[in-house]
């Protein structure tokens, strides 16, 4: 399936929920969920129906995939990857979402939302350990160096994007060196830390994937 190129505020609209999709600028006054707009192509007088487990479930995968900017063949080899892995699956499928490298280039504050990430991985403009990486579902692993290459650092977008390092920081799992434009990935996350989706009902996905 192709990737979607519509406005990322209609995907907001369709969940009822923020999905954080243009980043910083999400948090505006402006921002339609604010507004409490209806769902595209819903009456705004209509009554909601009440969902069937099977539409819960499927809201639920439909936000994490936004979330993290996959296309649906690909956020279900992530699960299938997840699944085969010893632990609780969607634990598990959690961890490996937040290593990939768009991902961790969006949390170390390098880009204002994971769709710049994806792009700036995809330009060439990141290394990992030392190595230009361009992959933007490549897995960090622990310890793993992160930075923007040399002939990048005087990109504006990630000036910018890092203005929110000096307002809320980064994950705790991470290490970043603002002046260097430098990070590290210093572990895998647990579940109880990805605090910002702690609203996700991940055992929804893995019992929509059961079916």
């Amino acid at each position: 399936m192709a990737r979607y190129t519509g406005p990322v505020c209609r995907l907001c609209r369709v969940e009822q929920k923020k999905l954080m999709l243009k980043g910083d600028r999400c948090k505006s006054d402006k921002c339609p969920i604010n507004k409490k707009r209806s769902a595209p192509g819903k009456d705004p007088k209509a009554r909601p129906g009440k969902r069937s487990d099977y539409g819960v479930q499927l809201r639920e995968k439909q936000k994490l995939k936004r979330i993290y900017g996959m296309q649906e063949k690909q956020f279900s080899l992530f699960f299938d990857r997840a699944l085969r892995m010893s632990g609780i699956t969607g634990e598990n499928l959690f961890v490996l979402l937040e290593r990939r490298l768009d991902n961790v280039v969006y949390r170390l504050r390098f880009a204002a939302s994971r769709s710049q990430a994806r792009q700036i991985v995809l330009h060439g403009h990141i290394q990992v350990n030392g190595k230009r990486v361009n992959i933007p579902s490549y897995l960090v692993k622990a310890d793993d160096v992160i930075e923007i290459r040399e002939r990048s650092k005087g990109l504006v977008v990630i000036k910018e994007a890092l203005k929110e390092f000096g307002k809320s920081g980064v994950m705790p799992w991470l290490q970043l060196d603002p002046d260097a434009l430098k990070g590290k990935f210093l572990v895998s996350p647990r579940r109880s830390d990805i605090t910002d989706l702690a609203d996700i009902k991940e055992q929804m996905i893995v019992e929509y994937y059961s079916k």
